[in-house]
């Protein structure tokens, strides 16, 4: 039997752990052993353990594996990493986002070291973004640079759910060699969203109490500098000077809740603006959507823009990172980082033209329906486990 030790830093919400979630619950229905090693969130983080419903998943929980650099309690994860592989026997180690990539790496070089030859592990690591680009000073991401080589160079297989961040860490970070990679493109459950109706849409503002005439600008994601929700902000004052029932939805938490709520105000927009906190409804959210707008600084292909789509809800976003790879001219806007104007007025001409938005909106569905279902998605790294271990 094949068994997978699957290692991720936590299981906030996410990408990442949407991903790890899925992947362990169905390679297991598929009879493949998984265990499911992750952190401690972080304050203000959203919980998505609650994705993990099927027993047959071993799921442990290191209070000492955090996003964090702390020596200390880097160490004793180290440790505690390793212990669980020896008792484990895994012949896949799968980890994903930097910490465990970087703590699990370690652990499995431990272990495949003292295991034998024939009892090594496969080692597979998951590159869920730009990771590089945007999050750290350029001093620290250098340091980070350099620890990511190091890594590559004990990894069996490196996934990027892009095409473009492979590129991008291939050739412009020198992070592994070209052949190490295998491109697998995010995959989630999107039956849901896909299912919404006209009847839904109205059920959906009547949950939210939002009015039927108004016009629902949302975004979703943690309310970190990385998403940059003073931008969505900037832009939601300049939507809403001229439509007078336009309403703006944050969905998500995080450190920066008071700032936004103290940015509304001084906006004069605190009545305008929906701070929602974390919700598990998707549907209800998207169901109440006209446009969705995604302001961030970078992104690898942005989940929320493969949420939005097969609810039939067209996109704007800043173009950064991977967001090409998910919209284009068919199924949304695009406009520059920064730019609070250009991101208005991108939502004002779908806001204000509502065939070319339902027309968007259907386009999406089908695209991103298509392209990035779970189960493509399990069939995908299912191969790449068995390619490893032939």
């Amino acid at each position: 039997m094949m068994r997978v030790a699957r290692i991720i830093t936590r299981l906030n919400i996410g990408g990442p752990s949407i991903q790890a979630a899925a992947l362990s619950e169905r390679l297991t229905a598929r009879g493949i052993e998984t265990l499911l090693i992750h952190g401690r969130l972080g304050e203000g983080e959203g919980d998505m353990r609650y994705l993990l419903s099927d027993e047959r998943v071993d799921v442990r929980q290191l209070t000492a594996l955090r996003r964090p650099v702390a020596p200390a309690h880097d160490l004793v994860a180290l440790t505690q990493v390793y212990r669980a592989l020896r008792r484990f026997r895994p012949s896949v180690v799968h980890t994903h986002m930097a910490k465990a990539g970087s703590v699990g790496r370690l652990a499995a070089l431990a272990y495949n070291n003292t295991a034998g030859r024939r009892a090594r592990a496969r080692v597979v690591h998951t590159y869920h973004g730009h990771v590089l680009e945007g999050y750290f000073n350029p001093a620290v991401a250098k340091l980070f640079t350099g620890a990511e080589r190091q890594l590559a160079k004990i990894t069996d297989a490196i996934v990027a759910i892009s095409p473009e961040i492979q590129r991008e860490l291939v050739s412009d970070y020198g992070i592994g060699r070209a052949e190490q990679y295998r491109v697998i493109p995010l995959g989630f459950d999107l039956s849901a969203l896909a299912a919404i109706a006209g009847a839904d849409r109205r059920a959906a503002r009547n949950t939210l109490g939002i009015p039927d005439e108004a016009q629902v600008v949302t975004t979703v994601g943690r309310l970190t500098a990385i998403k940059q929700h003073q931008l969505f902000l900037d832009a939601a004052a300049r939507i809403a000077s001229t439509r007078r029932h336009a309403v703006f939805l944050i969905v998500g938490d995080g450190e920066l809740r008071g700032d936004l709520e103290r940015s509304a105000r001084e906006l004069g927009m605190l009545d305008r603006t929906r701070l929602l906190g974390w919700r598990h409804d998707l549907p209800v959210i998207y169901g109440a959507t006209d446009v969705f707008l995604l302001t961030s600084r970078n992104e690898g292909p942005p989940v929320a823009l493969m949420e939005s789509p097969p609810a039939a809800v067209p996109g704007v976003s800043t173009d950064v990172g991977g967001v090409r790879d998910v919209i284009g001219d068919s199924v949304g806007l695009l406009a520059p980082f920064g730019d609070a104007q250009a991101l208005a007025d991108a939502v004002g001409a779908l806001l204000d033209d509502p065939e070319r938005r339902r027309a968007m909106g259907r386009a999406g569905r089908d695209r991103v329906v298509a392209r990035y279902g779970v189960d493509r998605l399990v069939d995908d790294v299912e191969r790449l486990y068995r390619d490893l271990l032939v």
